[in-house]
């Protein structure tokens, strides 16, 4: 009786140093003899000490976010960009097994994927098709990630940093086409207002006295307001008539 309850105490440590808890956002690998030999699963696990061991690995969806890249595009324009990469652990064992730390291994794989990305495309697709781009960078990323029992979930990038010199260029050409447009918009109306005084004129014309009653409409018009000066125009009708009488005279 004694010798058990000397032991006790001995006892007490050694369950508290074998009983080991596995949170629910965890996975545990258990180690016997430096052999892995199996997943732990949340909740108590017993590990046995000196004998066994384990390793804790967290399978929460994780974000990288890889820092300024250098790059240059198909069109040799070089650009910086930067971009965010969420990703989770797929498989605990491979995670551990087949990769030394997955932490730092998927970040220099996005890394180099991203500048090799940029190498492909030229200035306009990158700026225009990131969406694609990112759908790419997460394909590429996902296949040579997982044999370390990576999942890529999501790509994402953040920015593209021009040079000085090509935001000048570019602001002055989105000022050319601007002015482009408005000439070209200026010349379809000057266009349609010809043609619609063309019209107007054939109307006008063809009607007798529909001119004289167009400058008495005007006139009207312009008495409305005190300060304008009329000057009195004569209508072609009028002159047309004096030109028939002279002519018959």
């Amino acid at each position: 009786m004694f010798s058990i309850i000397s032991l006790l105490p001995f006892i007490i440590v050694f369950l508290f140093l074998s009983i080991k808890q596995i949170n629910q956002y965890e996975r545990g690998l258990k180690f016997r003899f430096g052999k892995f030999v199996g997943i732990m699963n949340p909740g108590w696990q017993i590990i046995i000490p000196v004998i066994e061991g384990y390793a804790r690995v967290d399978i929460r969806v994780k974000a990288v976010d890889v820092p300024d890249q250098e790059a240059m595009t198909r069109d040799n324009i070089s650009v910086r960009i930067n971009a965010v990469i969420y990703y989770k652990v797929a498989s605990a064992e491979k995670a551990v097994l087949e990769v030394e730390n997955f932490y730092y291994a998927m970040s220099q794989l996005a890394q180099t994927t991203m500048r090799n990305i940029v190498g492909e495309v030229s200035l306009d697709d990158l700026l225009t098709q990131r969406e694609t781009l990112a759908n790419k960078l997460q394909e590429i990323i996902d296949q040579a990630s997982d044999p370390w029992g990576i999942k890529v979930v999501d790509v994402s990038l953040k920015d593209v940093v021009l040079p000085e010199e090509m935001k000048r260029t570019m602001a002055k050409q989105a000022e050319a086409e601007r002015e482009k447009r408005a000439v070209i918009i200026k010349a379809e109306g000057e266009v349609i207002a010809a043609d619609n005084m063309a019209k107007a004129a054939h109307i006008l014309s063809g009607s007798p006295g529909a001119l004289h009653l167009r400058t008495l409409q005007s006139i009207n018009d312009l008495s409305s307001d005190q300060s304008n000066t009329v000057i009195f125009a004569m209508p072609l009708e009028v002159l047309r008539a004096f030109e028939k009488f002279s002519g018959k005279a």
